[in-house]
């Protein structure tokens, strides 16, 4: 499954993404839980993309999340791993650990099959997008909820991601 990983539609996504962030001298970064580096893996696929892509993070655990991100234990404890809350400071820890990045990206989520809980199901994604201007920093998140199998959920997740970050920046 992973083997056509980018596919041809993530990689028109992540070029077009590209594209857009090199032409305003810009640079992205992500955090990502659920996607687990497919979201960096899509980008990094692009050839050239060392002139607009910073870096990544894949902080799977509510620990490495708080460690490496700077996500509050409270917003944890109070929302989970898996809320926008925790999305967007995930995507704020993304600018403030890389201050040349101008957009950052976050994921986290339950791509399955099991780890559902209540009112939160398999599938449900919660993404942020944080974008640094010069008239300060812009949050804005989203949370899906998409169905198939693991790998489809990620794809899906890391599609959704880009459609928006495009949108974002254009």
């Amino acid at each position: 499954m992973i083997d056509d990983y980018p596919n041809a539609s993530l990689t028109l996504l992540a070029n077009a993404l590209g594209q857009l962030l090199q032409a305003q001298n810009g640079w992205v970064a992500t955090a990502e839980s659920c996607t687990g580096g497919l979201l960096a893996g899509a980008l990094t696929a692009i050839p050239g993309s060392s002139n607009w892509f910073d870096q990544g993070w894949v902080t799977y655990s509510n620990a490495a999340k708080h460690r490496q991100l700077g996500v509050l234990q409270l917003t944890l404890e109070a929302h989970g791993a898996v809320s926008e809350a925790t999305a967007q400071e995930m995507a704020l820890g993304v600018l403030s650990y890389a201050p040349q990045a101008t957009l950052a990206i976050s994921t986290t989520g339950i791509a399955g099959p099991g780890g559902a809980s209540v009112g939160k199901p398999v599938g449900l994604v919660c993404f942020a997008w944080a974008q640094r201007t010069d008239q300060g920093v812009h949050v804005v998140s989203a949370q899906r909820v998409f169905s198939g199998d693991r790998h489809q959920v990620r794809v899906s997740s890391v599609t959704f991601a880009l459609q928006h970050a495009i949108e974002l920046i254009s």
